[in-house]
């Protein structure tokens, strides 16, 4: 994600806002590590497993497409649980779509996530 509206950061836990400065940079080493070694990422219906599936998972993803995201919004939903909603745009189908982003978050790492549309 590359835009973040200073009124969300000071609620924005800081593993999510590094995977918001992660998301649109080049280093994935830096991504990964931002995760559990036992991580579950859901996208689009996929499910990958731990820091390899991870680093898979992101190396598709910004193999296929550019984009850039703006983050709309976030939500504390319970203890070590947020939601965060992105508009991203680019070139993939459509061009432009909201993803939701529900993180689980322990000591500090992203345990889940979950991507929807």
């Amino acid at each position: 994600m590359t835009d973040l509206p200073p009124d969300l950061l000071p609620d924005l836990p800081p593993v999510v806002a590094a995977y918001v400065a992660a998301d649109a940079g080049t280093d994935l080493d830096a991504f990964v590590a931002l995760f559990a070694e036992t991580a579950v990422v859901v996208d689009d219906g996929r499910t990958f497993s731990g820091r390899e599936g991870v680093r898979s998972w992101k190396a598709q993803t910004t193999s296929e497409f550019t984009y850039e995201t703006s983050l709309v919004s976030h939500e504390r939903l319970a203890a070590g649980q947020h939601r965060v909603v992105g508009h991203l745009t680019g070139d993939f189908p459509g061009g432009e779509v909201d993803l939701t982003y529900t993180f689980v978050i322990a000591e500090e790492v992203i345990e889940r996530l979950e991507i929807d549309a």
